[in-house]
């Protein structure tokens, strides 16, 4: 093993240097719409997506930093994911923050280094750069959340978010402190051998491991650690919350499993009896607070809980008794069901941008009656999207859910089969608040008569976008091969 080799690391590299020449470049421009800097990150981060696929396209593993970084399929796979969401994501936001004074160097430079953050995670093989890159990943997103500063709403999202997330680093921290007082090694790999030759305080080990699936559920939004999710959905800006219920949910899943699987699979039995619970919590939580809102963003957020809670099913499948036979198909179907959920989310969000003008936010579910007279198509690729989030066929929320219920079922195990039955009384549950949104916008009397106005750039996005979730349904197979081929490469190193 290469003590350095530098090109492990050439695509976070890459984004640093990207990041000081966009906040350089916007500093020299008088292009009040930020032109210049828009471009260079879009294009900085094509660059990055593509020095991640071509690594994934080798399926080779690589160390580097001493052994500090991994590059393998599954941390490539899950980066590119990432960036391809964040770049969507600034598309759709450009509009609005041009009309509300927050197209800055700052946004984008902040954005970069929230990506930044993202691959450091995907790669880390080791404590130490595991936390390096949540840190970076939470201090730009903070900053991002509190950005419009004249807005009081905003602010508060801002600090809720940064206390409650330093609360949740430092139970991520301590369970990582308590995991090396117990075996002894900050390195992922070691933690395992240490585990499976049995050199280690049990006691202290678990005690550590309940604090690392706190930290793991605040990241993912997960109950009881969800607290912060409605509230930063609802106050930051919209573009904002697209940021943070996108592309970070990639780096979330990929330290889960880089921990959890990689490095403690051997307390499998300790680790998912939580993550059950969590999951069938965020479920009943999530559908059934979801169910009351009457703020679009707030409702959604409930939503991000109960879909979070079907990726925890997926990752609690993953071992039977001692065995790990079903190990592949539940990660790979979890990985899925995120790919599916963020490909929604953006469109999600990014429509509510479409929809929203200078005063107006178009934040309201009731926002959107009569919809379907004012623009048919927008009504109709939100449709597609609600049904998406519901798991309605042929939508890729459907085959997502499937997946999971299929992993789950495979295994055999009553308990498991008792979990998908649960799944799916609860997504019968969450059909209403979804539905409920197509129902306004297709049979309610207008209320907003202002003419959508919007140029073609975004309006050609959000019908690709539609398609790619009506499409990826049916024709779901080769990017479910994608991530189970990406797992299992992950889990054979």
């Amino acid at each position: 093993m290469t003590p350095m080799n530098w090109p492990v690391v050439y695509p976070e590299l890459w984004l640093l240097v990207a990041g000081c020449a966009v906040l350089l470049v916007d500093l020299f421009t008088s292009d009040a719409e930020r032109g210049p800097a828009f471009w260079c990150t879009q294009a900085s981060i094509a660059v990055f997506v593509a020095l991640q696929l071509a690594d994934y396209n080798a399926g080779t593993t690589a160390y580097g930093m001493s052994g500090m970084v991994v590059v393998d399929p599954m941390g490539r796979l899950l980066a590119a994911f990432a960036g391809l969401s964040v770049m969507l994501t600034l598309a759709y936001a450009r509009p609005t923050l041009a009309a509300r004074d927050m197209q800055k160097g700052e946004f984008y430079m902040l954005t970069l280094f929230v990506l930044l953050g993202i691959s450091v995670m995907c790669s880390a093989n080791n404590f130490l750069v595991v936390y390096l890159g949540l840190e970076v990943m939470s201090l730009s997103l903070y900053a991002l959340t509190a950005l419009r500063r004249d807005h009081a709403l905003a602010t508060e999202a801002a600090m809720k978010y940064f206390v409650l997330g330093a609360l949740a680093s430092g139970f991520l921290l301590y369970g990582l402190s308590m995991i090396y007082g117990a075996t002894g090694t900050l390195e992922i790999p070691k933690v395992f051998d240490h585990i499976a030759n049995f050199r280690i305080n049990r006691e202290v080990l678990v005690f550590g491991v309940v604090f690392v699936v706190a930290g793991l559920g605040f990241k993912l939004g997960a109950v009881p650690f969800h607290m912060w999710v409605p509230d930063v959905y609802q106050g930051a800006p919209t573009a904002a919350t697209l940021l943070i219920g996108g592309a970070p949910k990639f780096a979330a899943f990929a330290i889960t499993i880089r921990l959890l699987v990689e490095g403690m699979l051997g307390l499998a039995v300790d680790w998912q009896q939580m993550l059950v619970v969590m999951a069938v919590a965020s479920l009943a939580v999530g559908n059934l607070a979801a169910i009351a809102q009457s703020n679009l963003k707030r409702m959604l957020a409930y939503s991000t809980i109960a879909q979070m809670g079907f990726i925890l099913l997926g990752l609690s499948a993953g071992v039977v008794g001692s065995s790990t036979v079903t190990a592949g198909n539940a990660y790979s179907s979890a990985m899925f069901y995120l790919v599916a959920y963020v490909l929604t989310t953006l469109g999600t969000f990014g429509l509510i941008m479409y929809l929203s003008r200078q005063g107006f936010e178009s934040e309201q579910i009731d926002d959107l009656a009569g919809l379907s007279r004012r623009a048919p198509w927008v009504a109709g690729v939100m449709t597609v999207f609600m049904f998406s989030l519901a798991g309605l066929p042929p939508m890729v929320g459907f085959f997502a859910k499937l997946a999971v219920i299929q992993a789950l079922v495979t295994t055999n195990v009553t308990g498991n089969i008792v979990l998908a039955v649960v799944a799916v009384m609860f997504s019968l549950i969450g059909a209403f608040y979804y539905l409920r949104v197509v129902k306004v916008m297709w049979f309610d009397e207008p209320v907003q008569t202002a003419p959508i106005v919007r140029g073609a750039g975004v309006s050609a996005l959000l019908a690709v976008n539609g398609i790619a979730v009506f499409v990826f349904g049916p024709f779901s197979g080769g990017l479910m091969a994608m991530c189970r081929d990406a797992i299992v490469k992950a889990l054979a190193n």
